[in-house]
């Protein structure tokens, strides 16, 4: 059983077709790690902007693999529309960033990509 993910949405949504359930996995893998690199580059240039439209876009994937960190990504939103500094946001960021890798890492070993 996976420790940085689920995959009962998928299951549910996929009635159980492995085949289909790789097909997702496989395009979580190829999509997520570059969103995660640019939005901490929008953090890292104070482009409170593309960081809200990275985190906005991640979201629905992150809650299907039951990667619950929907008040991070929240907070990031919400940061979006201010003029906080970086700072404000890092812990969000780190704690997003740790537990997606670890995600990511769990995802290619259990299916073997």
């Amino acid at each position: 059983m996976p420790e940085h993910y689920d995959l009962y949405a998928l299951e549910d949504m996929s009635g159980g077709d492995k085949e289909f359930m790789q097909t997702v996995v496989e395009a979580f893998l190829t999509e997520i790690p570059p969103d995660l690199e640019a939005m901490h580059m929008a953090i890292e240039n104070d482009n409170h902007r593309m960081a809200y439209q990275f985190a906005h876009k991640m979201k629905p994937n992150l809650e299907m693999f039951g990667i619950d960190l929907i008040r991070e990504i929240r907070a990031m939103e919400r940061w979006a529309d201010t003029n906080k500094p970086t700072s404000a946001i890092r812990p969000q960021l780190e704690k997003i960033t740790t537990y997606v890798n670890a995600a990511i890492k769990e995802m290619r070993k259990d299916w073997k990509l």
